[in-house]
C-alpha cells in the first residue's frame, strides 16, 4: 500500500479542461495510486474537447452556474452507484474579462455575481448535493490563490471572490462537523503556468515577477500544487481541516529580495 492510502477509494474531480489543468495533474496522481476518479466537466463541448484525455473514464457534465445541474449531478452519481465518495476536488474558477480590466470600483454587478457563483458558491452547492454520497471521513479540496490580500491589478475582481471561497472552506468544515468528519481545505497556490492563466491580460509579467520573488528563483510548478492537493484528499492528512495552505515557493515572504530591490531602484 502506498503512503497516500487511496487505493480502492473513489474521488470526484471537477474542473479538468486540458492537460495543463491542476485538476488533471491531481487526477493522474490519484489514478497512479490506485484510486477511481469520476470526472465532471462544465459542458458537452468541454466533454468533447477532453474526450481523448479522459478516454475510458466516467465523465459527467455539470455547469455549476446552474443550480439544477448541480443537484442533478448528485442524483446521477447516486443512480449510477458511484458512491461513496472518499473525496472531491473542486478546481473551478471563472471571471469575465471580455471588456478588459477596469478599476475595481467599476466592476459590473453581473460579472461579480457570476464569478462568485462559479468560483466560490459552487463549492457550497457541490458539497450540499454530494453530502449524502460522501464517506464519513471524506476530504473536500478546492484551489485558491496564495494571497487574497494582494491587490494585483491583472487579477481584477477575482481576489475578493477567492477570499470568499477560502472563507467558505472554514464554514463548510464547521457545518459538516455536526454529523461527520468530512474535511474541507484549500490549496492556495502562487502563480502557475496554465491555459486558464494564459488568457488573463498581463498575467505573464506578474508570473515572471513572482518567479523572481521565490527563494529558489524558479516558478511554482503545477505538479507541486497537485501533490499538495492529493495529500489533502488522502487519509494521511486526516488532522488537517478548515485550512488554507499556501504553496508559493516562498514568494510571499520575499518581498525585499535584494535582486528585485536592486532592479526596481537602479537608475534608468
Amino acid at each position: 500500500m502506498s503512503f497516500l492510502g487511496v487505493e480502492g477509494k473513489r474521488f470526484l474531480v471537477l474542473g479538468v479542461a486540458n492537460r495543463k489543468s491542476v485538476a488533471w495533474a491531481v487526477s493522474k496522481i490519484l489514478e497512479a495510486e490506485g484510486a477511481e476518479v469520476v470526472y465532471s466537466v462544465r459542458s458537452e463541448k468541454r466533454k468533447e474537447e477532453t474526450a481523448k484525455l479522459l478516454e475510458g473514464r466516467v465523465v459527467h457534465v455539470c455547469d455549476v452556474e446552474d443550480e439544477g445541474e448541480i443537484a442533478a449531478l448528485g442524483q446521477t452519481l447516486e443512480a449510477a452507484g458511484q458512491f461513496p465518495l472518499d473525496g472531491v476536488l473542486h478546481s473551478i474558477a471563472f471571471a469575465n474579462y471580455s471588456e478588459g480590466f477596469k478599476p475595481f470600483h467599476e466592476t459590473k454587478r453581473e460579472d461579480f455575481l457570476q464569478a462568485t457563483q462559479i468560483t466560490a458558491f459552487s463549492l457550497v452547492e457541490i458539497a450540499n448535493a454530494c453530502k449524502s454520497l460522501l464517506s464519513p471521513d471524506a476530504s473536500v479540496v478546492t484551489i485558491g490563490i496564495s494571497s487574497t490580500e494582494v491587490t494585483a491589478e491583472n487579477y481584477g475582481y477575482v481576489a475578493p471572490i477567492k477570499a470568499a471561497l477560502e472563507t467558505s472552506v472554514r464554514y463548510l468544515a464547521k457545518s459538516f462537523s455536526s454529523d461527520s468528519e468530512v474535511r474541507f481545505n484549500s490549496v492556495n497556490a502562487g502563480p502557475l503556468k496554465t491555459s486558464a492563466s494564459a488568457g488573463i491580460p498581463g498575467y505573464l509579467e506578474n508570473y515572471l515577477y513572482a518567479e523572481k520573488l521565490t527563494f529558489r528563483k524558479r516558478a511554482l510548478a503545477t505538479d507541486e500544487v497537485a501533490n499538495l492537493a492529493a495529500f489533502l484528499l488522502s487519509p494521511r492528512s486526516s488532522g488537517i481541516n478548515g485550512q488554507g495552505i499556501v504553496i508559493d515557493a516562498g514568494m510571499g515572504f520575499n518581498y525585499f529580495d535584494k535582486e528585485v530591490v536592486r532592479s526596481a531602484t537602479k537608475p534608468e
